[in-house]
């Protein structure tokens, strides 16, 4: 898997911190954006989903708005 893969999150979503969970036990590596103490990756979750959404899981050119309704795509994409 060589695509990259960046969550933009709060540390008090709970999808969020699943989404990680998921990504440490999986052996994904994953850069992190905490919109709450950063506003600018807040306006990017805007600009790239027209909403204040976390988790935003972006993988290569794919966006995906939340987690657990994404994880079997996401699972796929990341096999």
């Amino acid at each position: 898997m060589t695509e990259s893969v960046i969550i933009y999150s709060i540390p008090t979503c709970g999808d969020c911190n699943h989404a990680k969970r998921y990504f440490k036990e999986n052996e994904i590596s994953y850069i992190e954006y905490d919109c709450e103490t950063d506003e600018k990756y807040a306006k990017e979750v805007m600009d790239l989903t027209g909403k204040q959404i976390v988790p935003t899981i972006v993988i290569g050119n794919k966006v995906f708005v939340g987690f657990a309704e994404n994880l079997t795509e996401i699972s796929d994409l990341l096999k």
